[in-house]
């Protein structure tokens, strides 16, 4: 019976993982997997977080099912934190997930139950996963430009260009903050440019939002996804509270969709009939954790604080690369790397040159050349830096 599956294809950030644990030496550095981690080299459980479970230890009660779109309060919290009060909530559809990317499924199975001869738009680069997740799903998907390997930023005049060629009703797939991998996010005359843009081709955007807090702070990572929700009929937005919240394992997330009152309904039921269908009742332990921080003064202050104290770290890493590769390199290829935002970069390399940073100097970075900042520590940067001076 299985003898005709194809072989599944390896993913190759855990391809990079495995090959790190593999190694021996004491001077290696990981700079491939996509989690926040300490000075120690520790991704660590935020404080809010140990002092939430315990709350919930003490005092929860039952562990019945929640409702097949989660548990209202974790909603509520969520879509203040994400919308603030810039959207209606008669205009607002929501659904708890298994975690970004369960979210990310849902919404696209949303949309092919919605229109399924819309193509998504895919920005190049991207997370690999929102192509598998559209292939699977059953929805064609189109790449656009992107990202601007020269500069470091955005390639506005690229990605218009392919944008150009959507079709009325397709989907367009953009990073809410902190892009993925690149790091290189849209101003805000960016968004502004972009609602007009969508609004006058009648485009839907699908906003997927994991890292709000990583970039700028948690109001300032939000005002793209708000000034497009306030501008246009409809919007679609992915949110995890893996990154930001530290819930990797609990599998934290949830779809947005923002629609005319009257499409309301019938949207809340088709996310519950999805839900229904894949995992019947979202997972709630994490949802619970987010809703108990979000919901006490004391907890949230917390969270934000160390939210700011890991935000801080990363951009002073940022910097502090920046200033290592300027000095190593005597100039300033790698200046970039300062101004971007969130946890990743792309340093650019072809196979062999990311091979030999891994064999060579121990330097491990997925494909590509996206590497994760929260790996590095004052200790490590310097043998980075002559890596990728030697090597790129």
């Amino acid at each position: 019976m299985f003898k005709q599956l194809p072989a599944a294809k390896t993913d190759p950030i855990l391809a990079v993982s495995q090959l790190f644990r593999a190694d021996t030496r004491e001077d290696k550095t990981d700079l491939g997997v996509g989690v926040y981690k300490n000075e120690a080299g520790i991704t660590p459980v935020m404080r809010a977080v140990k002092a939430a479970e315990q709350k919930l230890v003490d005092t929860q009660d039952s562990k019945v099912y929640t409702a097949m779109t989660g548990d209202p309060a974790f909603l509520d919290a969520m879509t203040d934190l994400l919308l603030g009060d810039s959207v209606a909530p008669a205009r607002i559809a929501a659904a708890a997930a298994t975690g970004g990317t369960g979210s990310v499924r849902l919404a696209m199975e949303l949309i092919r139950k919605a229109n399924p001869e819309a193509t998504v738009w895919i920005s190049a680069p991207t997370w690999p996963n929102h192509n598998a997740i559209a292939e699977v799903v059953g929805l064609s998907w189109q790449p656009y430009r992107y990202y601007n390997a020269e500069t470091g930023g955005v390639d506005r005049a690229g990605m218009m260009e392919d944008l150009a060629q959507a079709k009325a009703g397709d989907v367009i797939l953009l990073h809410g903050c902190c892009h993925n991998p690149t790091g290189a996010d849209l101003t805000m005359d960016g968004w502004r440019d972009m609602a007009d843009f969508l609004k006058s081709r009648n485009l839907v955007p699908f906003l997927d939002t994991a890292y709000q807090g990583f970039g700028l702070g948690l109001e300032e990572d939000a005002q793209g996804v708000r000034h497009l929700c306030t501008t246009l009929d409809h919007v679609i937005i992915s949110a995890s509270a893996a990154k930001n919240f530290g819930l990797y394992r609990e599998r934290a997330g949830l779809t947005l969709v923002i629609c005319p009152e009257d499409e309301k309904p019938l949207v809340q039921g088709t996310l519950a009939a999805i839900n229904r269908a894949s995992v019947s009742f979202p997972p709630d332990h994490g949802a619970r954790i987010v809703s108990t921080i979000l919901t006490d003064d004391a907890l949230r202050a917390d969270w934000e604080a160390e939210l700011t104290e890991m935000r801080d770290r990363i951009n002073g890493l940022r910097r502090a690369l920046a200033d290592a590769l300027r000095y190593t390199c005597d100039s300033d290829r790698f200046g970039y790397l300062a101004d971007q935002r969130g946890m990743f970069s792309l340093l650019g390399g072809t196979p062999e040159q990311i091979e030999r940073l891994r064999n060579e100097f121990g330097v491990y970075i997925v494909g590509g050349g996206r590497l994760n900042m929260a790996g590095l520590t004052p200790r490590n940067i310097p043998l980075v830096a002559r890596a990728v001076a030697q090597v790129l």
